[in-house]
Formats: structure tokens, sequence, C-alpha cells
């Protein structure tokens, strides 16, 4: 006699039997696995050539005064909420610029300024009123009149009650003339702070003055798409960044690059990288930074974007390692002064 009772209690743990996959099934699950597996090869950062070449840290404004972020807006006088000075080094000075060189920036980044008369003045703002003892906009100024100014008068730390740089900054605003003629053998970068392609064509006549041809890989040039117009059509080998195109060029990369597809909007572009994003971005560091090399495009890593205190780039030695050992791209450093040296090889 069987007990029925039993093998219907066994067969109910044994569950109802699986439908065998179908052939179109089986095909769809092994085109799937070749398809992820095509994927993480192509994308696989390990099975990329080594870098050419090496890491190039781009000092923003020289060596500067760090300042909280939180809230910053275009008429902020960040000179007014500096923290507690470190160092006597007033951003785009010619000293600042020299010290950033000797902290081992490999490139130098500093803004320029249109004067009444017909040159660019190193400096970061518009107007002369948050950082200096004059007043009104840097173009209603001469070249001469610029130069008689403390860049140093407005710097404070705890809210007006002290300057710690006012009257050392006093004639030390510099032109670019200066600065190319001093560190014109150098990497650098030229912010443009204006939409105008004139101040462009200002550039390039103080490059033709000093005998330096900007149509060189070491020199870049950041700005408006407008502004860099001349740029672009008189010296296409410089590297001309402007914002709107970066982004474009990032996004698309992001969205396409799992294909092993590289963007047209990426070819000579810049791709940027934040560097608490970097998983993100498909076949990082190594298979990217071919992809990037095949199509003369740059990579530029700058500081993480979750922190509303910080710049745009890199201000605590601890974030250091957080770069890539291989990684031989430009990184964006607002703290060169303590950074720069971090990343020197210790003696033994």
């Amino acid at each position: 006699m069987t007990d029925t009772t039993t093998d219907d209690w066994a067969a109910g743990l044994e569950g109802p039997k699986k439908k065998p996959l179908t052939r179109r099934a089986k095909i769809l699950l092994w085109l799937f696995g070749l398809l992820v597996a095509w994927l993480t090869l192509s994308n696989a950062s390990w099975l990329a050539p080594d870098p050419a070449g090496k890491r190039i840290l781009i000092a923003h404004r020289g060596v500067s005064q760090l300042f909280d972020h939180a809230g910053v807006t275009d008429t902020t006088c960040t000179a007014a909420r500096i923290y507690p000075p470190e160092h006597p080094y007033i951003e785009n000075s010619l000293r600042s610029l020299r010290a950033a060189v000797g902290r081992d920036a490999g490139m130098i980044k500093f803004d320029v300024a249109a004067t009444k008369d017909g040159r660019l003045a190193v400096f970061h703002d518009w107007t002369l009123d948050c950082r200096t003892d004059g007043k009104g906009p840097i173009r209603d100024r001469t070249m001469a009149e610029l130069k008689a100014l403390d860049i140093g008068y407005g710097y404070t730390a705890d809210g007006g009650r002290t300057f710690p740089l006012r009257g050392t900054g006093v004639g030390l605003m510099p032109s670019l003339d200066e600065v190319l003629a001093d560190l014109g053998h150098l990497p650098i970068v030229i912010n443009f702070k204006s939409r105008d392609p004139g101040e462009a064509e200002l550039a390039l006549a103080a490059f033709a003055r000093a005998g330096i041809d900007p149509n060189q890989p070491r020199f870049a040039f950041f700005g408006d798409a407008r502004a860099l117009a001349p740029i672009r059509a008189k010296a296409p080998r410089a590297w001309a960044m402007d914002p709107a195109g970066a982004k474009r060029c990032t996004t698309d990369y992001l969205k396409f690059g799992w294909s092993g597809w590289f963007p047209q909007s990426c070819t000579g572009g810049t791709i940027v990288v934040p560097l608490d994003r970097q998983w993100a971005y498909w076949g990082w560091p190594d298979r990217l930074q071919a992809r990037a090399a095949e199509h003369g495009t740059r990579l530029l890593l700058i500081g993480p974007r979750g922190d509303d205190h910080a710049g745009m780039g890199l201000s605590q030695v601890q974030q250091l390692t957080r770069i890539p050992a291989s990684f031989k791209g430009y990184v964006w450093i607002d703290d060169i002064y303590n950074l720069g040296p971090a990343l020197r090889p210790r003696q033994k």
C-alpha cells in the first residue's frame, strides 16, 4: 500500500517542475553573457597599454590664499573670507606664480582682464574694490595706474579686524607681457574672464611682442567659447577649453563610452573627472587615457563635487592618495603650496 500523504508532501517540497529553456531563451542568455564579457574586457583598465607622459599639476592662481567657497557668487568678495594665512603670497602676482613653479606645479594658471590702454592685467576680479585700495572696473584703468595699487589691501581672515597682507602688494599686479617675459618658457594657462574675443586678440599680441609662438601644446587658454574663437583659429595646437564644450564632451562620454565609441564632441576636447566620481568613467583610468590620447583629448582631474566649502581643485593633502598612480593627465590644484611638496619622493 502506497503512502500517498508522504509522497504528496515530498512533491510539495520539490515544487512545480521547471520547464526547460527554449532555444530562443538560451540564445538570448548566451548573447547577454557575451555582451557583458565584451563590455568588461573592452573597458578593462588593466588590459590597456601603459599611459605615456607624466602627471601635470595645474596651480590655480599660482600660490594663493584659500577661502571658504560656501555660498560664493559672482559678486562675493572672496578676499574678505580667507582662512588665516600660512604664507605671504598673493594670487596672480609674479611672486606667487614663481612660487608655484618652485612647489612643483607643471602649469600655472592665472586670470586676465583688459585695461583702458589695451593691455591685459593679470588679476582675478572684474573690479578693484574687493582686493585692492582702488575702485571701479579694471577696464577703466591703464596698466600704469593699476601698478600703483596694493593688491593685498582687502585680504582679511577675521571679518575686517586685521588685514595681514595689506601693504605687501603695492605694485605687484603684473601685465601679461611681464608674465610672458618672466615665465613664458613654461607651460601656462590663461583664463579669460570676459566673453570678448578682443581679449584673446590682446593675448595673441602679447605673445607676439614677447617673441613666443602660442601655437604650442604647452599653452592653454580657458574661457567662454566666443572669447576663445581667435585662439582656436590662430593657435589650434594650444589647449582651448570652454566650460560648455567640456561639459558636452564629458556628458557624451559618460553616456556612450561603455560601447567603446568615442564621442565626436571629445575629439581635441576636454573630459573633466571629479575626484569623487572616477568610478563613473568607462575604462578609468588607463583605458580612458588610451582613448583620449588617440583622439587628442585632455583629461582634467578636479576636486570632489560633494564639498560646498572647497573650490574646483584639490585643496587637501589626503586627496592626493585618491589619484591613480598611473594617471598621466592634468590635476587642478587649489593649494599648490602644500600639495606640490607632498608629492615629492621622500628623501632617504
